[in-house]
């Protein structure tokens, strides 16, 4: 196992230097500049901004000085904030939005795997139709949209909710974003563990259990709940990556002071140290999930790790 995890993370280092090259260079081969506003700066002041940040010098040495100070774990300066670093911002909003995030991820787990249990035990049944209705509408409607669906519904018309903010920090403020986040991915989730189950429903070590006179809900719980539940593992990396960039937009419309939304502020102002800086941690901390999924699913499955 030890062996596999290495050979794991040895494989995300080629994919995140690559990653943070392009980001570097898209950034900066783009249109605008982080200086650039309605008010232009006098040429001396632009100068001594550009000397001061390294962007006087050539592409290639600003990326080698790139790459050497994120070496030393240097995410680098904020050009939109003299006050906090790159890295002193991430840490600010890293709570919120670790804090959404994990209970969106683990409400996606359970109710995707709850529902997709009765839909297989109640396989084209009234239950299976009704459930299936309703996983649709969570799987197509995009985050941006299924927000603002609810803050008029629960938010306005109802007022069991706050439309956006987080207010004195209680769970009431987190619960509209937490569902938001939450339901594409128990919709997946949901649809995934119904097909693995259904499939594995009909081995013969389920028949078996069965001709024993086992219920079908303890079969489920005992025999066919942990090998349908290989297709979910596998899932939740893409499902972990899905939930942190959708985070960016869920935080920017419910207001929350997550990561999110110093992405977005230092998008508009075309704040190349923090825009380069959200995108690095975001890919390393996805990188680091997905080694976390393919070791369990490697746990799981004695093959996969005997590879």
């Amino acid at each position: 196992m030890i062996k596999y995890a290495l050979r794991r993370l040895l494989s995300t280092i080629p994919v995140m230097w690559i990653a943070v090259t392009a980001s570097f260079f898209v950034l900066r081969l783009a249109p605008g500049g982080p200086f650039d506003g309605e008010r232009p700066l006098p040429p001396v002041i632009l100068k001594n901004l550009a000397a001061h940040y390294n962007l006087d010098k050539p592409l290639i040495q600003q990326y080698l000085i790139y790459v050497g100070d994120l070496l030393r774990g240097d995410l680098g300066p904020s050009f939109a904030s003299e006050d906090f670093t790159v890295a002193q911002q991430i840490m600010i909003g890293l709570p919120y939005t670790f804090t959404i995030g994990t209970a969106a991820f683990l409400i996606a787990i359970i109710a995707g795997v709850a529902v997709g249990c009765l839909g297989a035990l109640y396989q084209n049944k009234a239950p299976d139709y009704i459930l299936g209705a309703l996983i649709l509408v969570g799987v197509v409607l995009p985050n941006f949209l299924i927000a603002p669906i609810l803050q008029l519904v629960f938010g306005i018309h109802l007022a069991w909710f706050p439309v956006g903010g987080w207010g004195d920090g209680s769970i009431k403020y987190l619960i509209l974003p937490i569902v938001v986040l939450a339901l594409p991915h128990a919709g997946r989730i949901s649809r995934i563990t119904r097909g693995s189950m259904i499939e594995v429903m009909n081995q013969n070590f389920i028949r078996t259990a069965k001709a024993k006179g086992i219920g079908p809900r303890l079969t489920v719980m005992r025999h066919a709940l942990k090998p349908a539940l290989m297709p979910v593992v596998s899932y939740l990396g893409p499902a972990a990556s899905y939930l942190l960039t959708g985070s960016l937009v869920v935080e920017s419309i419910f207001g929350l002071p997550g990561i999110g939304r110093y992405f977005v502020n230092a998008a508009l102002n075309r704040d190349y140290g923090m825009v380069l800086g959200t995108v690095i941690f975001y890919m390393v901390l996805i990188v680091f999930l997905n080694l976390l999924v393919d070791i369990a699913y490697a746990w799981l499955d004695p093959k996969v790790r005997n590879r």
